[in-house]
């Protein structure tokens, strides 16, 4: 069976809140962190809401020098760094180190370089004015850089790799730092994702048709999944972060262990069967998670929450389908399902990073975080599920077993098996 992989450290960056006591009360609460944005109608684009965070680049003076943070432009690093260092020190492990630690690495995602950087360099250099951009301007274009700050600061000695998935990057993230330390690469792996959704990256969503827009005058209420009056989903930003260890090394260094990684499996359905370059083909989901449950030793029967990729599109109702389909379970046999996205919108590659911090959460404190926005659930979701199984009110109750999926462009599938840690497996 190999190594365990416990989970022992987590960070967030949400636009419902920053750090883990303001995002655990957020989700219990049902408290949304999607915002109406000015800047976005006057662009006339047709969605003007998003999950943005309330973010400041002075957060980090904790981790980072004052030279380092004020030649630092690019937020989604700055979300990333903060998420990460978070998670670094919520597992107890010092900082500062003069030497590499080389039984750690760092798996962390984004998608794209950030747009405004590109800007700046591409008006300078218009402008015959490339000497002015400053030595400072690669690494923060480039789209490894987040990794390229997060293992500086920590002196990471092991495998240093920036992963880009699309919408399945931070749950592949997390999956890839599990194989390392599985296979006895690793002994410990820094894992998440980040995503800052500028203009930029929001109109070229927007250009698809694919944002909600009927809600515009009611930010709250916008990201609606599962329900009949969902129309699109909403992009968010942040970053979420989790410090991944052989069960071994952490009882070594008596480290507190908040849940078990069990197992996991990514795969792509290659855009046949139904799946294209902006939709999952439900034969790869379906085979995904039950190559999942296989890794993990778990029975489908065995899972107590599902927490859904769930987008508020109209490809809620095929997942919740492939769910039933691939646990076996139907109606009022469905686990509990719920959907992040209702409070934070969909923060793409850091989606599955920060709704797996959500997941781990759960099962730690016993409760299952509402669906908000959820009072009208869609009928053809209803003849799969029961609607007690799609809670919009907080539920307390005794989680052990969460299954976490994401599907990203390109038909990539990424499925996570979390489960509550027991000393004797």
């Amino acid at each position: 069976m190999g190594r365990r992989v416990v989970i022992t450290g987590l960070g967030v960056v949400s636009p419902n809140g920053i750090g883990i006591p303001a995002f655990l009360d957020a989700i219990r609460q049902g408290i949304s962190g999607i915002r109406y944005m000015p800047e976005f109608e006057r662009l006339n684009f047709n969605c003007h809401v998003t999950g943005m965070p309330h973010f400041d680049m002075d957060e980090l003076r904790a981790y980072l020098s004052d030279v380092t943070l004020n030649g630092l432009k690019a937020v989604g690093i700055g979300y990333g760094v903060k998420a990460a260092l978070d998670a670094w020190t919520d597992s107890g492990s010092p900082v500062d180190t003069d030497e590499p630690r080389w039984e750690t690495g760092c798996v962390f995602g984004s998608s794209v370089g950030e747009p405004e950087v590109v800007k700046r360099v591409i008006t300078r250099v218009d402008a015959g004015e490339a000497r002015k951009l400053g030595s400072r301007v690669v690494e923060q274009m480039m789209n490894s850089g987040v990794t390229a700050y997060i293992s500086g600061r920590l002196a990471l000695g092991n495998r240093v790799i920036t992963n880009s998935a699309a919408c399945a990057t931070g749950t592949q993230a997390i999956l890839m730092g599990y194989d390392y330390i599985k296979q006895g690469q690793a002994k410990r792996m820094l894992v998440g994702s980040t995503e800052h959704v500028d203009s930029y990256i929001f109109g070229t969503f927007d250009s698809m048709r694919v944002l909600a827009r009927k809600f515009n005058h009611l930010p709250e209420k916008a990201s609606r999944p599962m329900s009949a009056t969902a129309c699109g989903f909403v992009p968010g930003s942040g970053a979420g972060a989790m410090i991944l260890e052989d069960l071994d090394f952490a009882l070594e260094r008596k480290a507190n262990i908040y849940a078990e990684l069990a197992g996991g499996a990514t795969n792509s359905g290659g855009q046949r069967r139904g799946g294209t370059m902006t939709a999952p083909g439900s034969q790869g989901i379906i085979k995904c998670i039950a190559d999942a449950l296989a890794d993990a030793c778990v029975a489908p029967g065995s899972i107590d929450l599902v927490c859904g990729h769930l987008t508020a599109t109209a490809a809620d109702t095929l997942e919740i389908r492939n769910w039933a389909r691939a646990l076996d379970r139907h109606g009022d046999d469905l686990p509990l399902i719920n959907s992040l996205k209702s409070m934070i919108g969909h923060c793409l590659s850091a989606a599955g990073s920060i709704e797996s911090v959500a997941a781990v959460l759960q099962i730690v404190h016993g409760f299952v975080h509402p669906n908000i926005n959820l009072e009208d659930p869609d009928p053809e979701i209803l003849e799969v599920a029961a609607p007690e199984k799609l809670p919009v009110t907080m539920i307390e109750k005794e989680i052990n077993t969460v299954a976490k999926a994401n599907f990203g462009f390109g038909d990539v599938n990424t499925c996570l098996i979390f489960s509550k840690y027991n000393h004797n497996g």
